[in-house]
């Protein structure tokens, strides 16, 4: 992106700076000219599938590239099975367990990175480390032993591609029954989708790193601080930060200006639903499956 197209841009967001996050469609108007900030969307958001469980030892699954549409918006997602999020890999302790993964993508290289699992270093799934990834239109074959339990996932660990839905959960149960018991049980997969292409956020963070923060200090927070810390700490402070080039308020690089917010592959407008029965115990298995967010739960 040139200068003269990163003012636009800047110009665009001062222009406008409020977004809904619900997956909902969006048409704010410029005040007082009454055009349009943002298009009227296209169509209303697609309801995704709900997630699959495949269970067993050994497994195919493909890397491709799916339409889907979450804010009215039709985009290219890299999906794993066909789905945003993968299917549920649920495997036993002690199984040995195999997996076929075809890189379907037309001209990008791939992987799955088992997050969390004790493996051989060669089925770790990480390009340029353990393994020289999965070239498009082949087959790597994985396979470990499944040698622990709990809540794990998966994702693609090539360039942006995790960003754009390539992920999933795994559960691993024990051989023996846990030291707990429970009615039913729900993943509660979170994550973070944007209709941007990744590299293009990438591309405005390295110029502007607080690009999407617009909770940025003011005259007020000075005075404030001043009021309460002393002038001296307080200029001390706003230095360690000018020093390290960031902004004290950039909690997270990327916020909901450009993000919407996903559970089980459902916007906040659509709402994931786990349904049961008065006096059920119900085990929830969260997973952060965000590219930058973190989550309150």
């Amino acid at each position: 992106m040139n200068k003269k197209d990163f003012d636009k841009e800047i110009e665009e967001i001062n222009q406008s700076r409020r977004k809904f996050v619900t997956g909902a469609g969006i048409a704010a108007t410029v005040a007082g000219i009454g055009t349009p900030a943002y298009s009227a969307l296209a169509s209303s958001p697609v309801k995704q599938p709900a997630m699959k469980t495949l269970r067993g030892k050994r497994f195919n699954l493909d890397i491709s590239a799916t339409m889907v549409n979450f804010t009215g918006k039709s985009r290219m997602a890299t999906t794993i099975g066909g789905t945003v999020p993968a299917p549920i890999l649920r495997w036993r302790e002690g199984d040995h367990i195999e997996l076929n993964v075809t890189n379907k993508l037309s001209s990008e290289d791939s992987s799955i990175h088992w997050h969390g699992i004790i493996l051989p270093t060669d089925m770790d799934g990480v390009p340029g480390l353990s393994f020289d990834g999965i070239r498009p239109g082949k087959t790597y074959h994985y396979k470990f032993d499944a040698n622990q339990v709990g809540t794990y996932w998966y994702h693609s660990h090539s360039g942006f591609q995790e960003q754009t839905g390539a992920y999933g959960t795994i559960i691993i149960d024990p051989k023996k029954p846990p030291p707990y018991k429970y009615d039913r049980e729900y993943v509660v997969q979170l994550s973070d989708w944007s209709d941007e292409n990744p590299t293009r956020i990438y591309a405005k963070l390295k110029k502007l790193s607080h690009y999407y923060n617009f909770n940025e200090r003011t005259i007020g927070t000075l005075m404030r601080d001043i009021k309460r810390d002393g002038a001296k700490n307080t200029w001390a402070s706003r230095k360690m930060w000018n020093t390290m080039r960031m902004s004290q308020t950039d909690i997270s690089d990327v916020t909901g200006y450009t993000y919407t917010y996903l559970t089980n592959g459902q916007t906040p407008d659509e709402g994931w639903t786990g349904l049961f029965k008065r006096g059920e115990k119900i085990l929830l298995r969260f997973v952060n499956s965000g590219g930058m967010t973190f989550f309150d739960v």
